[in-house]
């Protein structure tokens, strides 16, 4: 009795220890039913009629193999006929550029500074005291619908939220971001059948 108790303590307490080291938040939304079921089998709908929900292909493949990889380590199967669920997913992948200000100075706040002010000022006649630069970065988002297919209703839609700031570290920022909201999507099922 008590070990089932400690047992989702624990697991919520490791889950909110990684997820305050991460830069990822997840949202929940779009919740019409409570999950009701222990859900035994899943399909992706983008995997079975070819919808991307990616701009990049080789990404897409990823995401497919992510979902399919953790809700299997989970004991769920994959069933194309009659699933118990229907998983969609989508992103959003949006290009934003953010003001980075320089406040540096060649000049030193000690020394002569206390006895001639307007001498050592950084702020007088200073090109790099408050030059500000640009840098791009991307705002991404991964959207999973989690669908109950015999009411045809939303059981949720979570949403993971990161920033991409080189294109190279892209994908390990999506598989990580579509971990977090397949752990989300497990805890928020957990929760409802203690």
């Amino acid at each position: 009795m008590l070990q089932s108790i400690l047992r989702p303590s624990i697991y919520l307490l490791v889950l909110l220890v990684f997820g305050a080291c991460s830069s990822i938040e997840v949202f929940k939304e779009n919740s019409e039913i409570q999950p009701a079921m222990n859900y035994r089998s899943f399909v992706i709908v983008n995997e079975e009629v070819g919808m991307r929900g990616f701009s990049d292909a080789k990404i897409d493949e990823v995401v497919q193999g992510q979902i399919r990889l953790l809700l299997e380590s989970q004991g769920l199967t994959y069933e194309k006929v009659n699933p118990d669920l229907i998983i969609r997913y989508t992103s959003n992948e949006d290009q934003r550029e953010r003001e980075i200000r320089n406040y540096t100075t060649p000049f030193p706040m000690w020394g002569f500074r206390v006895w001639d002010p307007w001498m050592y000022n950084p702020y007088f006649n200073n090109p790099n005291f408050n030059r500000s630069r640009s840098s791009e970065y991307e705002l991404l988002q991964v959207i999973m619908d989690f669908i109950d297919p015999k009411k045809d209703k939303f059981l949720m839609t979570l949403t993971g939220v990161t920033e991409v700031s080189s294109p190279k570290f892209k994908e390990k920022k999506v598989i990580k971001t579509t971990e977090k909201v397949l752990e989300r999507f497990l805890l928020e099922i957990q929760e409802t059948q203690n």
